[in-house]
């Protein structure tokens, strides 16, 4: 008798049919995964600058890459205040925030120079200098901390207010100022005999309504969006230092961004970033008259030798922190003036 020797045999058909069945699986998995959230969170209002921005890389993410990521936006220190939202990013908690360029001082000295008072012209200046090979240079000061600088954002030039005219560096001996928690800003008031106080963003107002402060400095975006120019009877227009702020990312996070996801990140947040800088500049000017309109508050002008009064009182502050800066970016900085 013939011994059978059949053995059992998969056709190839099947294999291929196993393979579109494991195919459509997939996809089917892909198109029903949840989205990947990502938080961004800031300290302002949405109707700032900065909030606009946000927004805007909100819109472009889940435009660009639809079902892949939704971008939730926090504002008005929701989720983080001014004071552990880099923290909050370095522990993944949070993935962008845009803090204003004090904030990094405990992560690089270098960015301090935006601190330096009197130091730039004009918002201008500003922007050739953050353009320059020097300022881009900045942006990566803080990569071997965990942070990667991804651009700058303008808010623009900062002005004194106060319960009391600040005509001349006098006025501000013995007031106490909310700072952001900067040395060189500290050292700004200090220079002119003022008290710097280190508060967060968010407890300037009820600070200013209770007189636990007599005064502070910003932007006009932010003191009419936070409605500072409502608990402060003058504003002293100064253009005395600039502020603007990096929005950063962690490295852990921006390195997990497959390649092509992470070039989408970046086009998507430089256009943002500039629509952003042509509201700051638009918001400059509307938000100062629209304080000025208002009465609550009266304007202090500086005359070119009061304005050099205050120069001249607070310019010392550069040599103390040259070396920690470095002369080459101050140079570089001034630079920018003449352009």
């Amino acid at each position: 008798m013939k011994k059978s020797t059949s053995t059992f045999t998969c056709p190839l058909k099947s294999i291929a049919k196993l393979a579109t069945i494991a195919t459509i699986l997939a996809a089917s998995f892909n198109v029903f995964a949840e989205p990947v959230e990502i938080k961004f969170s800031h300290v302002v209002a949405e109707n700032t600058p900065k909030g606009q921005m946000a927004l805007k890389f909100k819109e472009l993410i889940e435009q660009r890459l639809p079902g892949e990521y939704v971008v939730n936006v926090f504002p008005n220190s929701q989720l983080f205040g001014d004071n552990n939202e880099l923290a909050a990013l370095l522990l993944n908690d949070v993935q962008f925030v845009a803090p204003s360029l004090s904030k990094f001082e405990r992560f690089t000295k270098k960015l301090q120079i935006f601190d330096l008072p009197f130091l730039f012209e004009n918002m201008a200046a500003v922007d050739r200098f953050q353009q320059s090979d020097s300022g881009q240079k900045l942006l990566n000061a803080m990569n071997r901390k965990g942070l990667v600088g991804l651009g700058y954002l303008h808010n623009g030039m900062k002005q004194f207010s106060a319960n009391d005219p600040l005509a001349l560096p006098k006025d501000a001996n013995g007031k106490k100022f909310r700072i952001m928690a900067s040395d060189v800003i500290a050292a700004q008031f200090d220079a002119v005999g003022a008290i710097p106080v280190k508060k967060p963003f968010s407890e300037v107002f009820t600070l200013l309504q209770t007189r636990a402060i007599d005064g502070q400095e910003n932007t006009w975006s932010n003191t009419y969006s936070m409605k500072f120019y409502e608990v402060q009877s003058h504003i002293t227009e100064s253009n005395h230092g600039v502020l603007d702020y990096m929005v950063v990312t962690s490295n852990t996070f921006w390195k997990g961004l497959p390649a092509d996801k992470r070039a989408i990140f970046k086009s998507s947040l430089d256009e943002a970033i500039a629509l952003g800088n042509k509201i700051a500049a638009e918001k400059d000017n509307q938000d100062r008259q629209a304080i000025i309109d208002s009465k609550r508050s009266e304007l202090v002008t500086l005359a070119p030798a009061a304005r050099l009064q205050w120069v001249n009182a607070m310019k010392p502050v550069w040599a103390k922190f040259e070396d920690q800066i470095g002369k080459d970016m101050i140079d570089a900085a001034q630079a920018a003036n003449t352009k």
